[in-house]
C-alpha cells in the first residue's frame, strides 16, 4: 500500500519546477529567469497564489475558505479535505456531491505512503449486462442517462468518512468537518460564479417535482443574486454527522434514497446502500524527465493512461518544439489516440477483470507506440487498434487539491457523471442522484455519453464498479512533493492532467500559466482533434495540413492545482469557470 519517500517539511524543499524544465535548462531565452531561479518571477504572465503554511484549491470559492479555515485551526490536508468535499455538496451541486463517488489520493508526509482510495459508484445486485439495451439488442441512452437504472450505488459518504477515519487528524470529528456545510446548506448560499452560470442551464432539474421544489422554487431557476435555502440537505447533513456514514447507509435516509431511486424505475436496494465499501488500493506510478507521477489505479483509466501517455512523449523533444505549436500538439494527439485505443480494450473493474497495467506501464511497449508515430503526419483512427501490452508485464465533476505545512496532500476528484447527474433530488434528503452507470458499456464497441468506446472488460454487473477517466495525480522530484493536480471533464480529464504536467515540466510555464493555457484532446474515437479557443488561425492551419481534423469547441476541465516550491506553497484555480479559488493560510 505504500510508497517510500523522503520526508521533508515543504518550506525546506530545494524544489524548483523551473530549474528541471528542459526548456530552460539548456539557456533560457532573453528576459527569461535564469536556471535556479524561483518559479515566481518577472518572466511569468500569470502568476499563482502563495500560501506560507498551506494550499487549497477547488472549483468553489466558499468550499476553498472552509479548506483553508481548517488549515489554519490545526487540521492536516486529509481534515481539510473532507471538510471542502462535503461543503461542495451544497456550493457546487452540478458536481460537489453525496450522491455520487470518486476517487482520493492521500501523500501522508510523516509515514512516506501514498494511498489511493475507491469510493467508486457501485452496480446494484440486480443490475444485469443487457440492461441498458433496447428490444433490438442496441444501446438505450434513455435507460443508461435518464431513469432510475441509471443510479449507481453512492459512494462519497463512504469514501469520505474513511479518509477521515484512517488518515485525519485528532484534532476533529468528522461532525466538526461537516458543520460548515451544514451551516450553508441551512442559512443559504448567494446564487453567483459557476452556480449563477449552470442553473439557467440545467434542464435535467425540470423534470422533478423534488428537484424543482429546490431549484426552482417560484417555477423558474433560481437566478444570479437569488439565495439557495436546501433545508433537506441540511437535515442529511446532521444525520450523517450525527451518525456517521450508517446515518447514510442504513436508516431512514437510506430508505429515502431507495425510494425516489425506485420511483424513478431504478433496482438500487437497502441492501445495496448497506452493503456498499470504500477500497483502499495502491497507487500506479510511473517517471517522466526525472519526475515520479503517482496516480490513480484501476477501476479508474486515468493513472495508467496518463503515464502510458507521457512514456510515448518523453522519446519526444517536446521543449524543442515549442509550448502551443502545431508540432508539440501534433504529437500529443498522436500520443493519446493509441492510450485511448488500449482504454477501450482492457481496463474495467480491477476487482472482476484481469488488466495487463504493468504492460501498460511499460516503457518498452511505449517504444512501440512511440515508433508507429509519424512525427509529420496524423494517423486516422481506422489505423489504430489496441496494442499487446501483455508481453511487457513484469463534464460533470470536480476536482480540489490540498496541502498542509507538514506536507500531507490530498488530491481528490468527484463525481454525479453529468451536470447536475441523474437530476433526481431524492425526496425529504436534499440529494442529488447520479446517472453513473452510462460509464459502463453497454455493449462492446458502443460510445458512452463522452464518446468514449467501451469493451467487454467494462460491462455492466452486479457490484462492479464502472470504468473512470479521473485522474487525481501527485508529482515528486528526488522523493519530495512538487505538485498536486487533476480535473473534471469526462474523457478530456486524462489529457487536461497531461497537458498541465507538460506546460509546468516540458514547456517552463508557472503553474498559473500552465492550468490557464489552452487545451487539446484526442480520444481515437471519434476521429476529431478538439481544441479550447485561443490556438492561432496559423496553428490549426498547420495541423489541418498534417491531417488532423480540428474542432475548436467548449474549455476542458479545471484543474484547480498546488505546487510544493523553495518561496512557499503556490495555488492556482482554473480560470474556465467562474469562482474557483486558490487559498493558503
Amino acid at each position: 500500500m505504500s510508497i517510500c519517500r523522503i520526508a521533508a517539511r515543504p518550506l525546506a524543499l530545494a524544489v524548483a519546477l523551473l530549474t528541471a524544465s528542459p526548456a530552460l535548462s539548456q539557456g533560457a531565452p532573453p528576459g527569461w529567469p535564469a536556471p535556479g531561479q524561483p518559479i515566481q518571477s518577472a518572466a511569468n504572465r500569470l502568476m499563482p497564489v502563495i500560501g506560507a503554511h498551506g494550499m487549497v484549491a477547488s472549483q468553489e470559492a466558499r468550499a476553498t475558505r472552509i479548506g483553508v479555515d481548517i488549515l489554519k485551526r490545526g487540521g492536516n490536508a486529509v481534515d481539510a479535505a473532507v471538510a471542502v468535499g462535503f461543503a461542495l455538496a451544497v456550493t457546487l451541486p452540478r458536481a460537489g456531491n453525496l450522491g455520487g463517488g470518486g476517487f482520493m489520493m492521500v501523500h501522508r508526509a510523516r509515514t512516506n505512503e501514498t494511498v489511493a482510495i475507491d469510493y467508486r459508484e457501485t452496480a446494484p445486485a440486480a443490475a444485469t449486462r443487457d440492461m441498458f439495451l433496447n428490444e433490438k439488442g442496441e444501446p438505450d441512452p434513455a435507460r443508461s442517462r435518464d431513469s432510475g437504472l441509471a443510479v449507481g450505488v453512492p459512494g462519497t459518504v463512504a469514501g469520505l468518512a474513511e479518509a477521515h477515519r484512517r488518515f485525519g487528524s485528532d484534532r476533529f470529528t468528522l461532525a466538526e468537518l461537516i458543520a460548515p456545510a451544514i451551516a450553508l446548506a441551512r442559512d443559504g448560499i448567494a446564487v453567483e460564479d459557476d452556480l449563477a452560470d449552470s442553473l439557467p442551464t440545467a434542464t435535467r432539474l425540470k423534470r422533478y417535482p423534488s428537484t424543482r421544489a429546490v431549484f426552482m422554487p417560484t417555477g423558474e431557476s433560481l437566478t444570479r443574486g437569488s439565495l439557495l435555502v436546501q433545508r433537506d440537505l441540511a437535515w442529511s447533513l446532521e444525520t450523517i454527522a450525527r451518525q456517521g456514514p450508517d446515518g447514510f447507509y442504513r436508516g431512514t435516509l437510506a430508505e429515502k434514497l431507495v425510494a425516489a431511486v425506485r420511483g424513478a424505475g431504478g433496482v438500487m436496494t437497502a441492501e445495496d446502500l448497506a452493503g456498499y465499501k470504500p477500497v483502499l488500493r495502491k497507487p500506479v506510478t510511473g517517471t517522466y524527465r526525472g519526475y515520479e507521477i503517482v496516480s490513480m489505479p484501476p477501476p479508474s483509466s486515468g493513472g495508467v493512461h496518463l503515464i502510458q501517455i507521457l512514456n510515448i512523449l518523453e522519446g519526444f523533444d517536446l521543449a524543442g518544439a515549442g509550448a502551443g505549436s502545431a508540432r508539440q500538439i501534433h504529437l500529443l494527439a498522436e500520443a493519446m489516440k493509441p492510450a485511448y485505443a488500449d482504454r477501450a480494450q482492457f481496463l474495467g473493474d480491477p476487482d472482476r477483470v484481469k488488466i495487463p497495467v504493468a504492460g501498460l506501464l511499460s516503457k518498452r511497449y511505449a517504444e512501440t507506440l512511440r515508433a508507429q508515430i509519424d512525427p509529420d503526419r496524423a494517423r486516422p483512427a481506422d489505423a489504430i487498434r489496441a496494442g499487446d501490452p501483455v508481453p511487457y508485464e513484469s463534464d460533470q465533476t470536480t476536482h480540489f487539491s490540498v496541502v498542509d505545512e507538514d506536507g500531507n496532500a490530498v488530491a481528490n476528484t468527484y463525481t454525479l457523471n453529468f451536470s447536475y447527474g441523474l437530476g433526481l433530488v431524492a425526496e425529504g434528503t436534499g440529494i442529488l442522484l447520479n446517472n453513473e452507470m452510462d460509464d459502463f458499456s453497454a455493449k462492446a464497441g458502443a460510445q458512452n455519453a463522452y464518446g468514449l468506446v467501451g469493451g467487454d472488460t467494462n460491462s455492466v454487473a452486479p457490484g462492479a464498479r464502472p470504468l473512470s477517466s479521473m485522474t487525481p495525480t501527485f508529482l515528486f522530484k528526488d522523493g519530495k512533493l512538487v505538485m498536486v493536480t487533476g480535473s473534471p471533464g469526462g474523457s478530456r480529464i486524462i489529457t487536461t492532467v497531461l497537458q498541465v504536467i507538460v506546460n509546468v515540466v516540458d514547456n517552463g510555464l508557472s503553474l498559473a500559466e500552465a492550468v490557464a493555457a489552452p487545451r487539446v484532446h484526442h480520444q481515437w474515437r471519434p476521429d476529431a482533434l478538439l481544441t479550447e479557443q485561443g490556438l492561432s488561425p496559423d496553428t490549426i492551419a498547420l495541423l489541418t495540413a498534417r491531417g488532423h481534423k480540428v474542432m475548436v469547441g467548449t474549455t476542458s476541465g479545471s484543474a484547480n492545482s498546488i505546487v510544493v516550491a523553495p518561496e512557499g506553497f503556490l495555488g492556482a484555480g482554473d480560470p474556465r469557470q467562474r469562482g474557483t479559488l486558490a487559498a493558503g493560510p
